[in-house]
Formats: C-alpha cells, sequence, structure tokens
C-alpha cells in the first residue's frame, strides 16, 4: 500500500467482495478496518487477517466465507519491502504506475466499465411504480425504514424505492406555517372572523385562511467517491424521487469533478437514468469536496439565492485541503436560504466528525443529519423549510 488513501480504496473493494459473499458489511465497519490497518504491521500476514476478521466478522458461520475472500483478495509482498497489496482494489500497484498517458487513459476507461456494470446491477433491481401516498410510520415496515441501507439485502430493493418514492413525496407537500387569506376552503381564521364582524352583533360572515406554499428550490449535491460506495445508490434514488417531484430542482454528483445530473434524472424511468448516470467519470473515485463547491460556486452559483435549500450528501472524506472547503462553504452559505448536510456515517452511535473536511464544513452547516437509513430520510421532513 502506498498512503492512507489507497488503504480506504482497497479495504473498500474488500467490503464489496465480502458483501457478495453474503456478510452483511458497512461503511461504519470498513472504515474500522480501515484504522485497524492503520496500527497494525501490514507486512504480517496474520495481523492484517486478525485485525479484519475482528472488525468484519461479527458470526461464526461467517468465517469460511471471509477467508475464502480474504485469500483471493489479499497478497503480501514482504520480501519486496511492499507490503500489504489488495488484489481486487481500484487502485493499481506501484510498479503499474508512471507509464504515461495511455496507462491513464486506460484506468479512465476500466473505471467508467466498472461504474456502467454496477449501475446496470441496480437497474436489474428496479423500482416499483403506482405506489400510495402515505408514508409508513410506526408499523410492521418501522424494520425497513430503521435498517441501515448498507446491510439490505437484494430480495428488498423493491420496497425500498418504493418508499423513498413515498417520502420524497411526503416531503414535496410540505408547505409553509405562514397562511394567507382566501374565499373558500382553508380554515376559519378566527382573529379576522371577529374583527370583521365587531360591529354586527353576530357572527354573519367567516373569513379563511390557508397555508401560503413557498417556491422553494433545491440544489443537490451527491457524494459518489469510492467510500460512499454502499450508500450512493440508495441516496441517487432518493435524488431521482425528489428531482422528480419537486418543481424546482437541480442536480450534481462529485467525487474529484463536479457533474450536473439534473436532466439524466427526469422521466419516468429510474432504470434508464441509472444508464445515463454512466456518464459521471469519476464514479467511485477520489473526494475533493473543496474544488468540486468550489466549481459549483463558480459554474453554477447563480442557481442559488435566499429561496434555496443546498442539501449535500457527504461522508465529509475530503482529500483536499480543508481551508479550501471551508472558503466554498461559506461562499454557499451567505447565498442560500438554507444547507443541510446528510453523513451516512453519522448513523453510527460512536461516529465523531472528526475528519479534516468534515470538521471544517460543520460549523457553516444550517443542519447536520444522518442519511444512512429511510428513518432519517423521513425526518428530513422537519427541517426542508425556510425559516
Amino acid at each position: 500500500m502506498q498512503n492512507s488513501r489507497d488503504l480506504m480504496t482497497a479495504t473498500l473493494a474488500f467490503g464489496r467482495m465480502l458483501r457478495g459473499a453474503g456478510l452483511q458489511v458497512t461503511v461504519s465497519e470498513l472504515m474500522d478496518a480501515v484504522r485497524a490497518l492503520e496500527v497494525v504491521d501490514v507486512m504480517d500476514r496474520s495481523d492484517v487477517y486478525l485485525g479484519l476478521r475482528t472488525v468484519l466478522v461479527t458470526r461464526r458461520e461467517e468465517l469460511p466465507a471471509f477467508d475464502r475472500c480474504f485469500d483471493a483478495f489479499w497478497t503480501f509482498r514482504a520480501a519486496e519491502g511492499q507490503g500489504l497489496e489488495g488484489l481486487m482494489g481500484p487502485t493499481q500497484s506501484a510498479g503499474q504506475q508512471g507509464e504515461g498517458d495511455s496507462a491513464s487513459g486506460s484506468l479512465e476507461t476500466a473505471g467508467r466499465k466498472e461504474a456502467a456494470l454496477a449501475l446496470e446491477g441496480w437497474e436489474e433491481e428496479g423500482a416499483d411504480e403506482g405506489e400510495p401516498m402515505e408514508v409508513p410510520g410506526t408499523s410492521p415496515q418501522e424494520v425497513l425504514m430503521e435498517r441501515d441501507f448498507s446491510s439490505f439485502p437484494s430480495d428488498q430493493l423493491d420496497e425500498v424505492a418504493r418508499v423513498t418514492v413515498l417520502i420524497a413525496k411526503r416531503l414535496a407537500r410540505r408547505v409553509s406555517r405562514r397562511r394567507r387569506p382566501v374565499r373558500r376552503g382553508g380554515v376559519v381564521d378566527l382573529r379576522r372572523s371577529v374583527r370583521a364582524n365587531m360591529m354586527k352583533g353576530e357572527f354573519v360572515e367567516l373569513r379563511r385562511r390557508e397555508r401560503r406554499r413557498r417556491k422553494v428550490r433545491l440544489v443537490l449535491l451527491c457524494d459518489v467517491s469510492g467510500s460512499m460506495d454502499l450508500y450512493s445508490r440508495f441516496l441517487l434514488q432518493f435524488l431521482y424521487a425528489l428531482q422528480n417531484v419537486f418543481g424546482r430542482v437541480e442536480t450534481f454528483t462529485f467525487a474529484t469533478r463536479l457533474t450536473r445530473v439534473t436532466e439524466h434524472l427526469k422521466g419516468a424511468s429510474y432504470r434508464r437514468a441509472l444508464r445515463q448516470l454512466t456518464e459521471v467519470r469519476d464514479w467511485s473515485g477520489g473526494t475533493r469536496i473543496g474544488d468540486c463547491l468550489g466549481e459549483f460556486n463558480r459554474g453554477w452559483g447563480r442557481l442559488v439565492n435566499r429561496q434555496t435549500i443546498v442539501l449535500l450528501l457527504s461522508d465529509g472524506w475530503e482529500t483536499g485541503e480543508p481551508d479550501d472547503l471551508a472558503t466554498e462553504m461559506l461562499t454557499l452559505k451567505r447565498k442560500a436560504g438554507r444547507v443541510i448536510w446528510l453523513n451516512p456515517l453519522l448513523g453510527n452511535p460512536s461516529y465523531e466528525p472528526l475528519t479534516r473536511g468534515m470538521a471544517a464544513a460543520l460549523p457553516l452547516v444550517d443542519h447536520f443529519a444522518a442519511a444512512h437509513n429511510l428513518a432519517s430520510l423521513r425526518d428530513l421532513a422537519g427541517h426542508l423549510t425556510l425559516r
């Protein structure tokens, strides 16, 4: 391993392999695995094995599958002084790097093919349509609502997609608390009715009012870097639902660069949207949040004003300069009516926002919340308003 970033990328790839073998590995556990590898001797196979097994295996019956994946994925080059290396990891080994532009081009092509295959897998699990309008609350479905996205089995993905659309519709129906006078409908406005009938001796005319709908714009910024792999599918499904039920929405993805995907997410078919998302070239790549926000502020800043809610979905793993991230967050906050940051890792009770990127951004966020399950997205309803 060349650095901690390579270590994290390979560990996330190992986690995908474990999930394919049936282990319910969450992102929080993989982050713990990265920390474990940072303190053990990566030149010692037994140390690495025990460190990863302690964090990633929770049941005895999972051991055979873990052992098979460990032997297939990791190799050790202690004799060459290279230590631990993830054979299946997205990054190249040291001997393969620096071979010129042709190698970089082939890597980018391979990365795009990998993203396309992943999205095609999602597409085959497409969502049902024609759902009712109510969102499940305390009911037998509460178990589904509380389950971490990273541990969902494939046979429940259709239900997740259906409930995600319901939640988006519930958010779209949120209106302001302020009311306006109306001639018909609405509710009785007692104060105005009393004033209108003070000189008449009795109530002969009732005044009514209804809630005033605000023309709120949503700007959605979703992190699709490698550290978000286990959550990106569900969060993009949520953004797709928001894109199609709100009137004014702009959606972007980012990892090492910013990509506008608003048009990709429009339309009745989420499967078609997934096919178009293969154009996102930095899918499952590194993370430069500050640079991407800077690109947004310079190129798309006109989309944001005091009637705009900016929804940023990211785990906060930043490889750029934290000061740059803080500067761009401040620019965004000064323009927007509200900035909300959703972090999937916040669903872990032991998580603390101590990474450089998260620590830099947090003081400039109006609301910081989890985005690890359906319940956390449902709870967003109370915050998706302009004060």
